[in-house]
């Protein structure tokens, strides 16, 4: 990993500390983005050498500056990790809440990943190195949770989006990975003390995405999932549909 530059959003707390913390003790370069400036200064003063910014991933403006600035510090960007998130935990019967505030968490793990991965995908594909890109689904992207409807069916889009991006990459050296995390206790939606310890996981992670060339990586539930439609399974489905609809892909 000596050399190597990462850019992670979401990185002051949870997977994406635990994440860049392995990747810094490994001789990696790694800016890590969050909303809080005081949970960035915590978690520069516990990992000496790494980057931070203050970033709010929902607002199209902010990316747009996250993308120059990631391309000034990070010009040799070769892992893009986009792994910022909230998770809202309300029953759609329940949700009253402002429009502007269910719009906050569509912008932050759809529209977020989506428009960041478009501006930093020239810089990406530019590197000398095998480029990465890891999208941080979740299980409730295959199974959605009735408790958080809506992160579920951003989360199901992201999977969705990270299987064409995949494809039309394919001509390409970069590798896409789709990370399909369980619960793991991160303190996401409040609830720090549930699911898989946060250490085992992004050690799992971590192993997985520099030692194999995995392109999905999930943990105890999410291990294995081989989605089946109609007695096939959905990757063959994919391939034959795309090849009934051909597309540009990007260029080398």
């Amino acid at each position: 990993m000596k050399g190597t530059q990462i850019l992670i959003t979401g990185g002051s707390d949870g997977i994406g500390l635990g994440l860049a913390r392995r990747f810094v003790q490994a001789g990696a370069t790694v800016l890590v983005t969050g909303r809080s400036q005081e949970k960035l200064d915590k978690a520069a003063a516990g990992l000496p050498g790494l980057l931070t910014l203050q970033n709010d991933i929902s607002d199209p403006t902010e990316r747009e500056k996250l993308a120059a600035i990631t391309a000034r510090q990070l010009p040799g960007l070769s892992m893009l990790i986009n792994n910022a998130g909230i998770q809202r935990r309300v029953a759609l019967a329940d949700d009253h809440a402002p429009w502007s505030e269910r719009q906050r968490e569509l912008d932050i793990l759809l529209s977020g990943p989506l428009h960041l991965t478009d501006l930093l995908l020239p810089l990406l594909l530019r590197v000398g190195r095998q480029p990465v890109i890891v999208n941080v689904t979740s299980g409730g992207a295959y199974i959605p949770q009735v408790f958080a409807p809506v992160y579920s069916a951003c989360k199901a889009a992201l999977h969705s989006y990270t299987e064409v991006l995949r494809y039309s990459l394919s001509h390409t050296a970069c590798r896409v990975v789709e990370l399909v995390p369980p619960a793991v206790q991160t303190g996401l939606g409040g609830a720090a003390a549930h699911g898989a310890p946060l250490e085992d996981f992004c050690e799992y992670v971590f192993s997985q995405l520099t030692s194999t060339d995995a392109i999905r990586i999930g943990y105890g539930p999410t291990a294995n999932l081989d989605t089946v439609i109609a007695g096939q399974p959905a990757e063959v489905l994919f391939r034959q549909s795309a090849e009934r609809n051909p597309v540009r892909f990007y260029e080398p």
